[in-house]
């Protein structure tokens, strides 16, 4: 499996809608993982509704992220930082965050996880 590979858009792929504690006008898109090859990790789109927001948590995995398109703030461990399209984290395991789109403006970003951080 680790020769196939894979081009599409978001489009393709569906989108589920996130629900829970903390999360509002959220859905995720698994655009590759090891389905599609890529053992162990994970690749997935976020959009985020304008003033919508993911809960803030922490987990036992880190994660790796791109802001695609919109504008938003990163909260992580008590302070906010602003994002745009282009921006990007590191979010070490063990460190609260969450991810909120501006009141105006969806956010969309990929998230790179572990296999066991994608539920």
């Amino acid at each position: 499996m680790a020769d196939r590979w894979v081009v599409g858009k978001k489009t393709d792929v569906a989108a589920l809608p996130m629900a829970g504690d903390g999360i509002e006008g959220v859905v995720k898109r698994v655009l590759v993982s090891p389905e599609e090859g890529w053992d162990g990790w994970v690749m997935r789109l976020f959009d985020v509704d304008p003033g919508g927001h993911t809960p803030k948590h922490a987990h036992d995995w880190p994660h790796i992220n791109f802001i695609a398109a919109g504008r938003g703030v990163l909260y992580l461990d008590g302070a906010d930082h602003a994002l745009e399209a282009g921006s990007y984290a590191y979010v070490p395991a063990g460190h609260e965050h969450q991810f909120r789109a501006t009141a105006d403006e969806p956010l969309s970003f990929i998230c790179i996880v572990p296999e066991a951080g994608d539920y």
